[in-house]
């Protein structure tokens, strides 16, 4: 039995705590925050329950196999529902659109917009599930060491298969030929911090998660779903200590011994950090111990930061279904400003979630709850002047596309963003994401599990392979915990 420090109760945190827990191991989480979930932490305030982070429950598969690990449900923990639309496009005032769960329906909208789109969205789709399967089973859940690792002559062949080195808009062109429905086989690329036009076409398996595994709702929002991870992992044994900084972690000769907290020195044969991978490299730890020191990170291509609105509106708003995307026209223009030619955007495309069409604890009676998310660059200048100027831009278009006054009826305000990033998750550059998925970011590409200079320090989360969201991050878990039990 190891004693294990975990830096950070995020859900990569939460999960391998579990499993190494579920192992033998004595383990402890240390959060800054005061609260678990990490980037999924909550807000309270007036009778509006805000989740400030994550709102897509995607790839619910990934969750079944996680929890069956431990003879568990998902729903022994929190409710799922599925959301019905999945959510609403809005492309313009009058043009409005909704993805159903019911296929049929979606290829029926397709066909509407393209000639021969029924079939094409068909094989698209069949396609995706091909790709999700062979990443799932080939290359989401292999660790991976060595790059003759990630280049196998097998690995390689299924590769070609899964269009590594082909863009995914260049790939979605092959079956999709009108731009607004190639919007919303591409949108979800934001999510995983890339663009459509510099991510792998391996992601296009998002559609088959998109159409057919289906978008769901962890009744409560992902504060439920952070303490029913909180939960599994208690009942495995693990400890938590929140309001709690980690700020050293403490090596002699090449290996840690434990952690220097903001309460005192805490021993440790084993050290996973789950907070942000630039921070603790170039802040936890002297630069003989970096593996990842300042000028590695200035070269990676970061992924987005985002404006945040969390906004409690008097009465209902008729036009929203719970998760709401707006595309702007020139969209591709808005991803320059992200990744190319880092600026706050002019004409911005957004994501509105609005919670309370599913749940109605997340507000007061006949209240609604907005999340509105805007994605921005990391690393922009960020004042109340900018935020108070977007803030208004936005809220005047959503007036505008969906024709009800929404900004007279505000009881509740807060804007969330670079600066909030940095200060409640020591995000470098206030990204929201962490690294992007590019392919020179992707798999054996990303940030190792293991310290390269440290012995007993490994990494999880978002920074590491496989990547960004909920989903990737409980797989990074897995990987460790099976690093772990294959260490000598």
């Amino acid at each position: 039995m190891k004693k294990i420090i975990i830096i950070g109760a995020g859900f990569g945190g939460m999960a391998s705590a579990a499993l190494l827990a579920k192992d033998g191991h004595d383990v402890t989480v240390v959060e800054k925050n005061d609260q678990p979930g990490g980037r999924a932490i909550v807000w309270n305030e007036k009778g509006f329950v805000f989740d400030m982070g994550p709102s897509w429950y995607l790839m619910p598969d990934v969750f079944e196999q996680f929890f069956a690990l431990f003879n568990k449900k998902p729903e022994d923990y929190y409710k799922l529902i599925r959301l019905n639309p999945a959510y609403r496009v809005f492309f313009d005032k009058d043009e409005i659109v909704d993805i159903s769960p019911d296929l049929e329906k979606n290829l029926q909208l397709f066909e509407r917009y393209q000639k021969g789109g029924r079939a094409q969205l068909k094989k698209y789709l069949q396609a995706a599930e091909y790709q999700y399967t062979i990443a799932m089973k080939e290359f989401i859940y292999k660790e991976y060491r060595h790059l003759w690792d990630f280049f196998s002559l097998r690995l390689l062949l299924k590769g070609s298969k899964l269009h590594i080195f082909t863009s995914l808009d260049r790939y979605a062109q092959r079956y999709i030929t009108d731009p607004k429905l190639r919007k919303i086989l591409e949108y979800t690329m934001v999510f995983l911090g890339g663009t459509p036009f510099d991510t792998p076409a391996l992601y296009s398996l998002m559609s088959h998660v998109d159409f057919n595994l289906g978008v769901w709702y962890p009744d409560g929002g992902f504060g439920a779903l952070a303490r029913g991870f909180q939960r599994l992992a208690v009942e495995q044994g693990v400890k938590f200590e929140f309001n709690t900084e980690v700020e050293k972690i403490i090596v002699k000769n090449g290996s840690v011994t434990g952690v220097k907290t903001s309460k005192g020195e805490t021993p440790a044969d084993l050290i996973i950090a789950n907070a942000d991978y630039p921070y603790v490299e170039m802040n936890l730890l002297e630069p003989t111990y970096q593996t990842y020191p300042k000028e590695y990170w200035a070269k990676k291509a970061i992924a987005p930061s985002a404006l945040l609105m969390y906004l409690g509106v008097k009465g209902k708003i008729k036009s929203f279904a719970h998760h709401n995307l707006y595309f702007a026209t020139d969209w591709e223009k808005h991803f320059q400003t992200i990744f190319h030619e880092p600026k706050w955007p002019e004409n911005p495309s957004y994501y509105v979630s609005c919670p309370s069409k599913s749940d109605a604890t997340v507000a007061p009676a006949n209240d609604e709850n907005l999340f509105i998310l805007v994605p921005v660059a990391a690393g922009l200048e960020d004042t109340p002047e900018i935020r108070e100027r977007y803030f208004n831009q936005i809220i005047n278009h959503l007036e505008l596309l969906t024709g009800e006054n929404i900004k007279d009826r505000i009881i509740v305000k807060r804007l969330f963003a670079h600066k909030d990033f940095t200060q409640y998750y020591h995000a470098y550059k206030g990204t929201a994401l962490g690294l992007a998925h590019t392919l020179g970011q992707t798999a054996i590409f990303r940030c190792s599990h293991q310290s390269k200079k440290v012995k007993g320090l490994y990494y999880t989360g978002h920074y590491t392979h496989p990547g960004i969201g909920v989903p990737m991050v409980v797989i990074s878990s897995q990987i460790i915990a099976e690093q772990l039990r294959s260490a000598p």
